[in-house]
This record gives C-alpha cells, structure tokens and sequence, in this order.
C-alpha cells in the first residue's frame, strides 16, 4: 500500500474488507493482522440506536464471544456508500465497539468473508435469506446458498421483529426448509424485543 493512502481509501477501492476498532485503528483483511470474527451484527446502522446496542449486548451473553458490527459499503438496490457517508456511520462506533467495512451485501458473501461466524440478526432478514425471491426467484440458488452458509460452518441469531399487525414474528415464523432449520437459533422475545427500526427513527429525525 502506498504510503500516502490511507486504509480506508484502499477498502473504497477494492475488494478487500476493512476492520475498525474502537479506538480508531483500521487494518485491512489483506494484512493478516485483523482479529477472529466469531459474531457479527450486520447493518445500515442509519442511524445506529439503542436497539442495536442492547442487541449486541445480548448476543454476546447467549454465544459468548464480544459482538462486531459490519456495514457493507456495497448495496444491492442502492448506490455504493462514498467515503463521507462511511466516515458518518463510523461516527457512532468510536469508543464503542469494533466495525467490520465490507463490500459484502448478500449473506452468502458476508459469509464467504467470515467462515465460522454467527450472523445476528432480526427476524425480517432471516426471512429474506430463505425467500427465493432474493435469489432472483430461483428456489435452487437459494438452496444452494444456504448450503453453501451451512458448509462455512456459520449460524444465525434471530431476534424477533414485529409486523404490521403487532406480531412479535420469531424464527417458528421463518419458512426455513428443515435440511437448514440448525442453522437458525432464536433469540427469545423475553431477552430482546425492539420495535422502532432505523427507517422510522429516521422519519421521526430522532436517533436513540
């Protein structure tokens, strides 16, 4: 790496994932030096709020291991963050936690990038990772993926999300074909439950 770049500006300009740590330190994958990822909490984090961290918080306690954020600079409906938007999603993270940059939107990549971990996340996404419908609509690639998720050897920690009628949706309400149904573990509703996501804190201009 030539040494007027800076980490981030590589991270931007390949493919190569990036981690943060707390206090500010940025390595790249590529280096070697980055440390085990055993658990991970994927997300947007715009903005990040208090149900994030209580999340991460309770995972730990359930897989014991500390709990990672990623945020995946690459979308797949959206424009790829710039520069200033990820340094704007870091923000929060200083002094807090670690972050993991990828370009890494879709589970079957993220998992690609760190074999071995457990994935936390909300019911609403477990649900899209069994739905053909992100698969292009094409029920094999789907069935290859999870297959393929199962082999890395990663899991996922659900945490109930509720739905437009008020339902606390968990993982019994996840149409997991049962060849993958280990692959899925509930966080219980008594635990973790948090009912305002990220889009309606940003309606509201609010961000707790």
């Amino acid at each position: 790496m030539p040494t007027d770049e800076l980490p981030l500006d590589v991270f931007l300009q390949n493919d190569d994932a990036l981690h943060v740590a707390a206090d500010g330190q940025m390595l790249l994958a590529s280096s070697g030096r980055c440390p085990p990822v055993k658990a991970i909490l994927p997300g947007s984090f715009n903005p990040i709020h208090r149900g994030h961290w209580e999340l991460a918080l309770v995972a730990e306690q359930i897989v014991g291991h500390p709990i990672a954020f990623e945020i995946s600079v690459a979308n797949v409906d959206k424009p790829p963050l710039d520069g200033d938007a990820v340094r704007a999603r870091l923000a929060p993270f200083n002094w807090q936690a670690s972050v993991w940059l990828t370009h890494s939107p879709r589970f079957a990549q993220k998992a690609e990038r760190f074999p071995g971990a457990t994935f936390v996340v909300g019911v609403d996404t477990a649900l899209r990772i069994v739905s053909p419908r992100y698969y292009g609509d094409n029920p094999a690639a789907m069935l290859a993926a999870l297959g393929r998720m199962r082999d890395l050897e990663c899991r996922f920690l659900v945490a109930c999300r509720v739905d437009a009628q008020g339902k606390c949706l968990q993982v019994g309400d996840v149409p997991i074909p049962p060849a993958f149904a280990m692959l899925f573990q509930e966080i219980p509703a008594e635990q973790f439950r948090w009912d305002i996501s990220s889009t309606q804190l940003r309606a509201q201009g609010s961000s707790i």
